[in-house]
């Protein structure tokens, strides 16, 4: 079964079938199931995590759980409760607890499951943030933690109703600025007691084992969730910092965590990121018969850049792929209806030659909507032409959806849990 579920509407061209079959690889190849069974294996009591072979630090971790007493799952973001059924189904028995909160709630026989909200918090993420800190006061050293850290778990990881509060604030205050993730990240480390290194203190004296699942272009683990298993570098003034560029408003700013004895027993691994969809569609694109190019476009960069960018790296026959979360200001007044993808894909409509088939997807299929991103190519504007209308028309109100579901250029996906950032793909018949 297709995951794009309008395929056969996108699906009228060639190209625009080659450019589906691209995109399935991509989305199959950061599956949180297949991931986690990918990468985590058991062979007596002998627990061996392994990243995926497309990312760095290629070396096993082994752990035997004949030298624990107890092995506990927590986690936050949107695979997490997902990934923690696959870990009970692999470790089975000998797991004794665990709480994550993501997207699906009691579908495990043993750790509990929470299902958050997303991107504002809830107090159910609350809840399940103050379970996982009842498991961390009662863990020794001869315990075996896994968390399951992913994409969303900056809004879900909630340590206080004060920090509920005062993230639910700081994100519709950030909205508009047009900064980066990087930076909103910064700051919503210091307003939490589990972000940037605060879960690793928690669970201190256990051994912890994370297993992460970027959301970030370029696969960089330690900002994932604000770095709930990473020490943090950053301080209260650098969050202050960003806080006054951006006239963000006063929040109550806390020091993450500086002591080494927190993470001397913790290992995080990087299981799937960006990249792990990039290089699923490269796979898939050479067996196509295509060159797959993976330029060095900035992942932050606006959409016109981004799309001039993959325009510069692009050669006939070939498929240009990058990652990233282009920077768009949303006005406070007359936002739009769709989000990064949509809007780059708008911005990529008048530059495309004939030959050129253009998608920008959201991997969560969510783009700012129940759409997880758009086509464009010369279908696209020649149905836009028939109509009387331009892309012009809909970019300064970013209404980007509006005007590809008159072209019935959107791709609809269904929710997917599996975040790694947006997806470009730039195809040359």
């Amino acid at each position: 079964m297709s995951i794009v579920q309008n395929a056969e509407e996108l699906g009228r061209t060639e190209g625009r079938r080659t450019m589906l079959r691209i995109i399935e690889s991509g989305l199959r190849g950061i599956d949180t199931d297949h991931v986690v069974r990918s990468s985590v294996h058991i062979d007596g009591t002998v627990l061996t995590i392994r990243p995926t072979h497309s990312l760095s630090h290629p070396d096993a971790h082994t752990y035997d759980l004949a030298h624990f007493e107890h092995v506990y799952i927590v986690g936050c973001g949107k695979v997490a409760c997902t990934a923690a059924a696959t870990l009970e189904s692999i470790l089975g028995h000998r797991v004794k607890d665990g709480a994550v909160v993501g997207l699906s709630d009691n579908i495990c026989e043993i750790v509990s499951t929470y299902k958050g909200s997303h991107p504002l918090p809830s107090t159910q993420n609350f809840r399940a943030s103050e379970h996982m800190k009842e498991i961390g006061a009662q863990i020794t050293d001869k315990d075996l933690v896994i968390a399951v850290i992913s994409g969303g778990g900056s809004a879900m990881l909630c340590s206080s109703a004060g920090e509920c509060d005062q993230g639910a604030r700081l994100y519709d205050a950030f909205l508009p600025t047009g900064g980066t993730i990087d930076e909103l990240n910064v700051v919503r480390r210091h307003i939490s007691d589990l972000k940037g290194g605060g879960l690793a203190k928690a669970l201190y004296p256990a051994t912890v084992v994370g297993l992460i699942f970027s959301d970030v272009p370029g696969g960089n683990p330690e900002t994932v969730a604000s770095g709930p298993t990473y020490r943090d570098t950053t301080t209260t003034e650098d969050a202050q910092r960003i806080i006054a560029k951006y006239s963000l408003g006063e929040y109550a700013l806390t020091e993450t965590p500086k002591e080494e004895r927190y993470f001397e027993k913790v290992t995080n691994v990087l299981l799937a990121s960006n990249e792990t969809a990039l290089h699923s569609m490269a796979h898939a694109a050479r067996e196509l018969g295509f060159h797959a190019i993976l330029p060095q476009c900035d992942p932050y960069s606006t959409p016109d850049a981004l799309v001039s960018c993959m325009l510069g790296a692009s050669q006939p026959h070939a498929v240009v792929l990058v990652g990233g979360e282009p920077r768009l200001a949303v006005p406070a007044v007359g936002s739009g209806d769709g989000g990064r993808c949509s809007y780059t894909a708008l911005a990529a409509l008048e530059t495309l030659s004939g030959h050129h088939v253009f998608a920008a997807l959201a991997s969560d299929g969510h783009d700012n909507s129940v759409h997880a991103g758009a086509f464009a190519d010369s279908l696209t504007l020649t149905r836009a032409h028939e109509l009387g209308i331009t892309p012009n028309m809909y970019r300064p109100s970013l209404t980007s959806n509006a005007f590809f579901a008159q072209t019935h250029d959107l791709i609809d996906t269904g929710p997917l849990e599996s975040n790694v950032s947006d997806l470009f793909v730039l195809l040359s018949v």
